[in-house]
């Protein structure tokens, strides 16, 4: 997905742009998903892809949203992050390329990963079965499989 710097800086939120295009971390544990606990996707903010499940979400103690596996390896790229001193291994929407955060190597089994994820560079879907039956007409362009426009802008 090619966008251009003014395009991005149109769909995102300031927060949402300084992570995923500048590469930017919030901070710990006053972010939007770090305790939440609804059942469903979590998916990228900049192009709407699916990233990671709820049921692969714990409490790594850290803060931000840690998930042990993404919901497609092919959703996701890996790369060196050798910035602020440290040997890291930067995480990437696969579409995008916009920031999500960083992998490490201290998850739970079975995959021993943690991928610590910025919460401004995700926006949550949730499971079908969160949804009442009243409002399901409402929400059914969440099942769909398209992004609403916009889907992660908070002014």
């Amino acid at each position: 997905m090619i966008k251009n710097d003014a395009e991005w800086r149109r769909e995102l939120s300031a927060e949402q742009y300084r992570i995923t295009r500048r590469k930017g971390t919030e901070f710990a544990f006053s972010n939007r998903y770090w305790n939440w606990h609804a059942t469903g996707v979590y998916r990228c903010v900049c192009c709407g892809t699916a990233l990671f499940r709820s049921q692969d979400k714990f409490d790594s103690g850290t803060g931000w949203p840690s998930f042990s596996l993404p919901i497609a390896a092919a959703n996701i790229q890996a790369t060196s992050d050798l910035s602020l001193g440290l040997e890291r291994r930067e995480v990437l929407c696969a579409k995008c390329d916009g920031h999500l955060g960083h992998v490490f190597e201290d998850g739970p089994p079975p995959s021993g990963l943690r991928y610590c994820v910025n919460s401004s560079t995700l926006y949550f879907r949730p499971s079908p079965s969160h949804i009442t039956h009243a409002g399901s007409r409402l929400f059914a362009h969440l099942w769909r499989g398209a992004a609403p426009a916009n889907p992660g802008r908070r002014s």
